[in-house]
C-alpha cells in the first residue's frame, strides 16, 4: 500500500465519518425544529385561553356590580 493509497483511506474515513455526523445533525435539528413549532402553538393556544378568561373573568366583574370599598361609610360612623 503506498503513501497515496493510506491518503485516500483516511480521507475516505474522515469523509465518511464527516457525512455521519452531518445526516445526525440534520436529524436532530429537524426533530427540534418540530418540538419548536408545536411549543410555539401550544404558546398562542394558552395565550388565547389566557385572554378569554381575563375577558370573562372582566365580564363578570362587570355583572356583579361596584365594589364595596367605594361605597361610603354607613352613617353611624
Amino acid at each position: 500500500m503506498s503513501v497515496s493509497d493510506a491518503n485516500d483511506a483516511s480521507i475516505e474515513r474522515r469523509l465518511t465519518e464527516i457525512e455521519v455526523r452531518l445526516s445526525f445533525l440534520d436529524s436532530t435539528m429537524q426533530s427540534l425544529d418540530a418540538t419548536v413549532a408545536a411549543q410555539d402553538r401550544i404558546l398562542a393556544d394558552l395565550q388565547r385561553e389566557f385572554q378569554r378568561l381575563r375577558d370573562e373573568l372582566g365580564g363578570i366583574s362587570a355583572t356583579l356590580g361596584h365594589d364595596h370599598r367605594d361605597e361610603p361609610p354607613p352613617p353611624h360612623y
